[in-house]
Order: structure tokens, then sequence, then C-alpha cells
């Protein structure tokens, strides 16, 4: 039996200073003991990140499983749940199997597949993945919809087929939410002043509030219709967020769940000047209203954190907001990042593990996990208050070799990180 000693647990909503014993992948027993006057480390449960790329297979030249699984466990995720805009897609039983095996072989920490739809598989992924007696239900953690287009070309906007899919499946729903119709629109608009040339500055005007709120609004729709398990994934809008959380608020749609990024906690358009496209990505960071009603949504309304940690070469982000890729790194620093945000004020260490541990894992289904309890899985992460964090080159874990965070410091440290009860 492994200990854990002289720590502080978060346990049930607050901090019990004491031992933790590991028996095996479990949490086996929690031994409170007096506090002393000088601070300790803190025990959390292990992050669940219900959104990453990690472009295997098929785009290993920005990362792979193995990179990027050892630079989520380096940042506290003991779970990935990995979005299917691979190639080729996962969209099809036959790469949902091959990208399995890639996953066992590979990955350190726990993972989940999300299976993505298209316009031409939703009937196959009902029957197979859909229901509770669909024969390889348990192979996936949900469906991923990209109701705008992204990285991976799988847009479906077509809203017939979206009630269907909605309307026969209590599988989590995951959206990308923007509309095409309107990006086109003020793409056609921007290229008419700067060609194909467009500064990057403006991506966060190509891909707007409305192209957002457009699409939200009509997926909320059809929730409220259907009673889906709509999960509206990097949520970027002080609107979007205003008009769930009203419709929460006047009748309870627990079936209705809201996902923010660190990026989008953490930047606003402003810092397009500092960093150009490193911060491309879609949806776009926006305005500093936007983040900084995100960050007032982290007391009550938002219900999870996801990275949306999406690699690309640097070579991959230039040329503007047309040509640059959107998507950038952050799993190795997404807790650290939002570990700021309650040093800041904005959140407390409790709400920390809900938004990143508990309530993801509550929403996938992953009920041995997601939180320290005697029986529960042994998915830990050991952060010291006392040290400090700056983000340089050199400890960067993912295979792309950059993050937009580096050069920023922060007043914490991840000291160790525990998986199915092995320390890493």
């Amino acid at each position: 039996m492994e200990k854990i000693e002289d720590v502080y647990i978060c346990t049930e909503g607050k901090m019990v200073y004491g031992d933790l014993c590991i028996e095996g992948e479990k949490i086996a027993a929690i031994e409170p003991k007096t506090a002393p006057q000088e601070p300790r480390p803190w025990l959390l449960p292990g992050c669940v990140d219900a959104h990453v790329h990690f472009r295997e297979p098929g785009l290993t030249q920005k990362a792979d499983i193995a990179s990027e699984s050892r630079a989520a466990a380096a940042g506290g995720v003991t779970t990935v749940l990995d979005m299917p805009n691979v190639k080729p897609t996962t969209t099809t039983p036959e790469a949902l199997k091959e990208k399995h095996l890639l996953f066992r072989e590979k990955c350190v920490v726990n993972y989940g597949l999300w299976y993505g739809i298209t316009a031409d598989n939703i009937d196959e992924a009902l029957e197979l993945y859909g229901q509770p007696d669909s024969p390889r239900r348990d192979e996936i953690c949900g469906f991923k919809v990209f109701l705008g287009s992204s990285t991976g070309g799988m847009l479906m906007n077509d809203q017939e087929k979206l009630r269907h899919l909605f309307a026969n499946t209590q599988r989590v729903i995951g959206i990308h939410s923007e509309s095409e119709d309107i990006i086109a629109r003020n793409r056609q608009k921007y290229q008419a002043l700067y060609g194909d040339d467009v500064p990057v500055e403006f991506h966060p005007k190509i891909r707007d509030v409305e192209a957002c709120m457009e699409t939200t609004r009509m997926a909320v729709e059809l929730a409220i219709e259907t009673g889906a398990q709509l999960h509206v994934c990097h949520l970027t809008t002080q609107e979007e967020l205003d008009y769930i959380t009203h419709l929460k608020t006047q009748s309870h749609l627990d079936n209705i769940t809201m996902e923010v990024t660190p990026a989008h906690l953490w930047f606003s358009q402003e810092d397009y000047k500092r960093l150009g496209t490193r911060i491309k990505c879609n949806p776009a960071i926006k305005r500093m209203q936007d983040r900084d009603a995100l960050r007032r949504g982290l007391q009550h309304d938002l219900f999870s954190i996801g990275t949306d940690h999406a690699p690309h070469l640097l070579s991959d982000k230039q040329g503007g907001a047309l040509r640059a890729a959107s998507g950038m790194p952050s799993i190795q620093f997404s807790l650290l990042t939002v570990l700021e945000l309650a040093h800041q004020g904005y959140l407390t260490l409790p709400r920390v593990v809900e938004l990143m541990a508990t309530n993801p894992a509550r929403r996938f289904g992953l009920t041995d996990r997601g939180e320290i309890a005697v029986g529960k899985r042994a998915d830990l992460v050991l952060v010291d208050p006392q040290q400090q964090t700056t983000i340089t080159r050199d400890i960067i874990l993912s295979k792309c070799g950059w993050s937009p965070f580096e050069g920023t410091t922060f007043h914490h440290k991840i000291v160790g990180t525990w998986v199915n009860g092995t320390p890493l």
C-alpha cells in the first residue's frame, strides 16, 4: 500500500489535512491529521479533459498520442477524451477500432474517444453507439458535431439531420458552434479589403459573436425540443453564456452544459498584438468583455473546463486570419492557468476541482474518478502552492514544441501525478 503523506486533500468540497492511502488502482483510505502551521502541498483529483486533439492518426508531425499524453500527465490531467478530426476522421467503426488500438498502445493516461457525426453516418452511429443496448456503446464517450467548419473538414449543419440525431439518443452530443454562412459572409467582406492576407486581428470579426450565437441558439432550441444531452464545447461569448444561463435559470435544463477553455479565460483580442496567430483558434478569442464574462461564469454558471488542446507546428501558424492554422497546445499548463485565476480570486480551489475533474467525469459517465473518495480511482495531482512555475521552451512536452503561455509565471507548481495509482 502506497501512502501520500502530510498533504491537504481536496475531498467533499473542503481541504482535509492528512495522509491518503492507495491500494492497487484505488484510493483505500483518507487519514486526517492535525494540520501544521507551515503550508503544505495540495492533493487534488486528476483533471478530466473532455476536449483534446492528440492528432493521431494522420497528423503526427504536429503531435502524437505518446507526446501529448505525457504533456497531459505533467499538467495533472489523468483522463482525456480525444476528438474525431484526425486522418482518417473517426467517423466509421473501422477508424474507431484503429484509434482505440493506437491509444491502448501509446497513451500514458486514461482516455475516451469521441465519434464524429457527418451527414452520412447518423443512422449507423445511432445503431452502433447511440442507445443503451447498442452493441458498441462503450467504445465512445459521445458524439461530436461540427456546426461550423474547423480543422478536419467535418462540417455538418443540416438542421433536419441534427434533429434526427438529437431526438434519437441520450448520448452526450458535443457541438462546435459557429454558423458557416455568417463566417463566409464575414470572410468575403475582409477579403475584399485585404485579399488573402487578412491580419489575424480580424479573426474574431470573421468568426464573430453572431456566428457563435446563431448556431448555439439553434442547438439549444433543438435540445429543449428533444431532451438531447447537449454539451456546448469551448463557449466564447458573453451573449451565449447569458442566453443559456437565463434559460437554465427559468427552467431546470440539466441536459444542457457549457464548457470553456483556459485560453478563452486567459486571453482576449488585445493579445493578438503580442502573440499573433499563436492564439488563433476556432471559435476565436474575442473581446475583453467576453473573457471577463467567462471568468465571472466560473463561479456558478459554467459547467466544465476543457482545453481544446490542438497542437500545430509554428510553421503551420503563419499566414494571418485566413491561412494560419487554428488551434494551440495548452494541456500541460491548463491546471496551472485555472489555479492562477483562483489565485486572482475568480473561483475557489474546490470549484477548480468541480470544473476540471468532478463535473466532466460525471457528464461522461466516468463514475470511478473525478473526486477523491475511498474506492475511487487513484488519479491524483499534487500541487505545491509555495513554488512558482515559469513557462519556458525547455519544459514544454507537446511535440510541437511551443506554447502561447511562454514567459508566463504561475504561482503554483505541479509536483506529482498518479494515474490508476501509479506515479508518473
